[in-house]
């Protein structure tokens, strides 16, 4: 049987997210679109009408000031600013659909784990059981700087504090309520038993946190964990707390050999390789023909705008690559910001001289992701190339003009794997977890390290 393929559509909430230039383009309604709750919710319908698994939602809280030593560019060009709160968009949403996932960027180094834990409980909720965590250590200068937070941590450092963060909204979700805590006794007057309610009384390096959680269980309880780390470091912690792992890798003979790696290494922490989705990330132009996608194609690359897409690529690395000396090597500089890029444009292409104009040029659409352009046939072609070669679960689809990318792909592209058996022609149970686990898997698996130093409570009778 064919490895059916998991879909997730991947955006922020600003004016244009990986394309540059694009507000231009008048096949963008996102331009205006971002700050439209009726946007969402139609978005959200035509993705749930196409089977996605979730809509994942990127985010920033800081500008893109490292090109050219200034935020100018970034916020000439729209580079991820203006941007809203995703968070607030994920109920109305859920409100208009039954089944689709909300996936969410949240960073821990600017909030604490209480505040973060009583969020995402909040949306799990709201929606049902519809929302996943993408677990994110950031690195903009000036958001830390209007957190009132210095950038003083190394970038291991970053994923040192992350891990106990984790430790810590683990206990909140998992262990400081009881599933029959609320008792809801009318006789008694009773609406919570506090026997049941625990403080986690975390105290560790980072965290001082005694609780107890704010939020009674929610459906899933911890929602889905998405992370994206591909340093080193980013791995082993993608490889210890991570559900679904967001890649990018540029083309499938890298992806092959790095999901290899990740699959190892979620072993070595201890877990099954089955408690994982890999999603790879790439920009896909659909049209009825090849033809008329690569014409769609050339007319997106008409709208781009190079200093936007530089702009982004240098807030990515930590580096103004237009200062740097004719002939110096990317991946020989000092990444200040995303190690995992380093080296990534001589993955690429390692003859290729990358200037300027020649990383500007790359970047025009979809930014690094890999480009899928020409008919239905030919991107579900390519898209099972992927699954079956690099063995990745599914993807992060980036649509260059949104809504239209997105219902585009709904349109062309589902039918055609849905004849392929590649796709799901019904959702499975009701929460995001089940979606990418199979019904019945509401919680965790057994294996996640957020069930390892069980409370007493939950081997048995509650102790004193």
């Amino acid at each position: 049987m064919a490895k059916q393929m998991h879909l997730n559509a991947f955006t922020q909430c600003c004016v244009n997210h990986h394309s540059k230039g694009q507000w231009k383009n008048p096949l963008t309604r996102s331009t205006d679109g971002y700050r439209n709750v009726h946007y969402w919710t139609e978005l959200a319908r035509t993705l749930e009408r196409g089977l996605f698994d979730s809509l994942f939602l990127a985010d920033v809280h800081g500008t893109y000031s490292v090109y050219k030593g200034s935020a100018r560019t970034a916020i000439e060009q729209a580079v991820q600013i203006p941007g809203g709160d995703p968070t607030l968009i994920i109920s109305a949403m859920a409100a208009a659909t039954q089944h689709l996932g909300f996936a969410c960027t949240f960073s821990t180094s600017y909030f604490p784990p209480y505040h973060t834990a009583k969020l995402f409980s909040t949306l799990d909720h709201l929606t049902g059981g519809r929302v996943g965590w993408n677990v994110v250590t950031s690195y903009l200068a000036d958001a830390l700087a209007n957190f009132g937070l210095k950038d003083e941590l190394t970038h291991d450092q970053r994923y040192d504090r992350a891990d106990e963060y984790m430790s810590v909204v683990y206990k909140l979700w998992e262990h400081s309520w009881e599933d029959n805590a609320i008792v809801r006794d009318r006789v008694r007057d009773i609406y919570t038993d506090p026997d049941r309610v625990h403080k986690i009384d975390h105290e560790g390096a980072w965290f001082n946190v005694p609780g107890p959680h704010m939020c009674e269980p929610s459906p899933q309880r911890t929602p889905v964990i998405y992370q994206a780390g591909a340093s080193g470091r980013g791995n082993a912690f993608a490889a210890r707390h991570a559900e679904a792992i967001f890649c990018i890798h540029p083309h499938i003979a890298a992806a092959a050999k790095d999901v290899k790696k990740v699959r190892e290494a979620v072993v070595q922490a201890g877990r099954s390789p089955g408690d994982i989705k890999i999603i790879q990330g790439v920009a896909v132009i659909v049209a009825p023909t090849d033809e008329e996608a690569r014409l769609k194609e050339q007319t997106f690359r008409s709208f781009s705008n190079a200093e936007g897409v530089l702009a982004l690529f240098c807030g990515w690395a930590g580096i103004d690559i237009s200062a740097l000396p004719p002939g110096t090597r990317l991946e020989d500089c000092e990444w200040k910001a995303i190690q995992g890029l380093r080296g990534f444009f001589s993955n690429v292409d390692p003859d290729r001289d990358w200037t300027l104009e020649a990383i500007s040029d790359f970047m025009a659409i979809g930014s690094i992701f890999p480009k899928i352009v020409g008919s239905p046939q030919a991107v579900a072609d390519e898209l099972e190339r992927w699954i079956d070669e690099a063995d990745v679960d599914g993807f992060n689809i980036h649509a260059v003009t949104q809504p239209t990318g997105f219902s585009d792909f709904v349109d062309l592209v589902v039918p055609e794997l849905q004849r392929r058996g590649r796709m799901r022609t019904s959702y499975e149970g009701s929460t995001l977890r089940e979606s990418y686990f199979g019904a019945g898997n509401q919680r965790l698996s057994k294996t996640h390290p957020a069930y390892q130093a069980l409370p007493p409570w939950k081997f048995g009778p509650l102790h004193s």
